[in-house]
């Protein structure tokens, strides 16, 4: 499993509950960096050391009838590192074992595999491509199928992304 799931999942967890207590001394409570339109950068301390990472949530989920839950897209980076950034979505939902999410941009389409609630770009050396991309997209799609069976698919915005990926670089 990618190094960064775990703590990207963790400060995530306990961005959205909203508590500060229920956190241990070693992870801290994510907070805002800086909005970049439809993308925002945050960090955490962990065991101190900076951990950053930018979050969008989708603009349209398919199918319409269905409860989603919370969504995101997620680019983490190791502390210290100013280029090794790990896409990942993140469902409000198990996904099915064994399944692949697609990642479309533009023409451009990237297989991630998934665990869980989770999903990760199948081959690590192809995350660099799926970066470049969404820098130069308007938009991204993330189609997955749930525990369930069913099919669904997000569209997010890549506004604000290539800005947000900046100042997240810049994070120490």
């Amino acid at each position: 499993m990618k190094k960064l799931a775990l703590s990207l999942s963790f400060a995530l967890a306990a961005m959205l509950s909203g508590t500060v207590a229920g956190t241990s001394a070693a992870h801290a409570q994510p907070s805002m960096v800086k909005q970049f339109n439809d993308w925002g950068v945050y960090s955490y301390d962990r065991s101190g050391k900076t951990v950053c990472y930018i979050l969008t949530v989708p603009k349209t989920m398919q199918p319409a009838a269905v409860d989603h839950g919370r969504n995101y897209f997620v680019i983490g980076k190791a502390p210290g590192s100013r280029t090794n950034f790990e896409p990942q979505a993140i469902m409000g939902y198990e996904l099915k074992p064994g399944s692949r999410a697609k990642v479309q941009i533009g023409d451009k389409e990237f297989t991630m595999f998934t665990k869980g609630t989770s999903a990760w770009v199948l081959e690590e050396t192809k995350e660099p491509d799926l970066i470049d991309s969404m820098r130069g997209g308007s938009d991204m799609t993330v189609d997955a199928v749930s525990r369930r069976g069913t099919a669904t698919s997000y569209t997010y915005s890549l506004n604000g992304v290539s800005a947000a990926l900046k100042r997240m670089a810049q994070c120490n």
